[in-house]
């Protein structure tokens, strides 16, 4: 991502990485690893196939706008240790909601991250739903939208650990639903839910 973004504007790559937005250390910015198209299923592989997605995020325009410049001239992403070719870059601006609060349910594709005083937290655990709606409302904060309640977890997925530069990262998929207005939803979809969303964590789908 950083990557990314310092090939049309290193200043602000460098401040994202380093102070974060607006004074406050949230990355405004999403990543969905890549998802390949008919790839097989092993267990403890991560298998791919010659045709698949990654898609790309972020409720700051003028971060997403540096972003579409910096993807529609990539030839090739380097992914840890793989190279994948670009065939091509779509904008994507399905279920765009207007403003207004509603009940909504949002699906992540990739675990999401949370914790409390250091501890990797699970849906089920005390302290997850807690977490989970002060990253929301620490997030409407800095985009200045009103914050979410009611927060529920009605599915989650299995327990997933990822090592991210040797660092452990340990959450699962969840489905949930809250209120919400659209304008903070539409940016939650380009964003993602939890922590380490620029990892690529949380990305809803």
């Amino acid at each position: 991502m950083y990557r990314l973004l310092s090939s049309q504007d290193e200043a602000l790559a460098n401040t994202l990485h380093n102070d974060g937005w607006r004074g406050k250390p949230l990355k405004p910015v999403g990543v969905a690893g890549p998802r390949f198209l008919g790839a097989p299923r092993k267990k403890g592989v991560y298998s791919t196939s010659q045709d698949g997605s990654v898609w790309f995020g972020s409720p700051v325009p003028e971060i997403a706008s540096v972003l579409v410049r910096a993807l529609a001239g990539v030839e090739e992403l380097v992914w840890g240790s793989v190279r994948l070719r670009v065939r091509g870059v779509a904008l994507d601006m399905d279920g765009v909601l207007p403003a207004g609060d509603g009940p909504v349910e949002l699906e992540t594709v990739t675990p999401v991250v949370l914790k409390h005083e250091d501890r990797n937290l699970l849906p089920g655990d005390e302290h997850y739903l807690d977490r989970l709606q002060h990253n929301l409302a620490h997030k409407a904060d800095v985009l200045g939208l009103p914050a979410p309640c009611g927060v529920r977890v009605l599915e989650a997925g299995p327990r997933q650990r990822f090592a991210v530069r040797g660092a452990p990262r340990i959450g699962a998929r969840v489905r949930v639903v809250m209120e919400a207005d659209g304008r903070f939803v539409n940016a939650i979809r380009s964003w993602g839910l939890g922590l380490d969303t620029i990892q690529g964590f949380g990305w809803v789908r």
